[in-house]
């Protein structure tokens, strides 16, 4: 039976909601993750994000405990304890010390942060702003639809549109975002069941003159479950995404995604393709996509 090389570290850069779908077929497939993050995520589903052990020292999500580190030589304690720990790094700068055997990059901003293909002996970006083959091995597709979640060996992902995907029946309306610049104050909890019209959330900001404080009530355009918010406090500027309803008010918003486990799911498959299939040189890969 084949083993995978004995460096069994992962590395995924952000730790969203679809990060930690990527994470969590790692995790349980045995590997050791670590997760680099910034000092202040703007992840919107939090309940199903480690990025929140950026704030709060840990974050559970499911099976899986995250804990915030600061130093490199702290990870061999979270590992023992089956945890998975997190470090403050936007630019990647402990990857060299880390020397993982995969980086993946899951920060989901749409373009390359700074993740390069000589990075890591697999090296794995989801959705786009990437070119496999070049920037790194293997591109996941993630614009729902036919093609989520499909192995890109050679090209980019799909552009983004800009439109969330449509889940029973709505798409536009699922996502809020700020009309203005400021500081998140909640009037509604995430988790909550809303009702269109109802005040999600205030933002306060200061005017232009920099002497008057401002106000403006963001209301739900539509009924359904608050499934993700943006943490209070957090600076938000126009146009930022900073939550997300969703229609069906009867799932489990603590657990993660159908989408985020489809991501997941196919990230395992793409280093384990390459783990075996290539640096095996158990056959021949062809320059195509899955």
């Amino acid at each position: 039976m084949l083993s995978i090389s004995e460096n069994k570290t992962i590395l995924v850069r952000g730790g969203g909601d679809l990060a930690t779908g990527v994470v969590q077929k790692f995790y349980r497939a045995g590997f050791r993750i670590v997760v680099l993050e910034t000092n202040t995520p703007t992840a919107i589903r939090r309940s199903v994000s480690l990025s929140e052990a950026v704030y709060d020292g840990v974050a559970t999500v499911e099976d899986m405990v995250c804990r915030l580190i600061s130093e490199v030589n702290e990870l061999e304690g979270c590992w023992q304890k089956g945890e998975i720990p997190l470090m403050v790094d936007p630019c990647g700068k402990s990857i060299e010390a880390i020397k993982p055997s995969a980086v993946i990059d899951a920060i989901m901003a749409k373009k390359n942060m700074g993740t390069f293909i000589s990075m890591a002996d697999v090296t794995i970006a989801l959705g786009p702003g990437f070119n496999a083959g070049k920037d790194v091995h293997a591109v996941i597709e993630t614009l729902r639809g036919h093609d989520l979640g499909r192995l890109i060996l050679q090209g980019c992902a799909k552009p983004d549109t800009g439109v969330p995907g449509e889940i029973a029946g709505e798409s536009i309306h699922r996502v809020i975002r700020a009309p203005a610049s400021g500081k998140i104050m909640y009037r509604k909890q995430i988790g909550s069941i809303v009702e269109q019209g109802d005040v999600l959330f205030s933002i306060v900001g200061i005017d232009e003159a920099g002497s008057t404080e401002t106000s403006a009530d963001v209301k739900a355009p539509m009924s359904g479950l608050l499934r993700g918010l943006i943490r209070e406090g957090v600076q938000v500027y126009n146009g930022m995404k900073a939550a997300d309803i969703d229609p069906r008010v009867d799932i489990d918003w603590k657990t993660i995604s159908d989408k985020a486990r489809c991501l997941g799911g196919a990230t395992l498959e793409a280093f384990l393709m390459f783990t075996y299939r290539v640096s095996k040189d158990l056959c021949a890969l062809p320059f195509k996509n899955f």
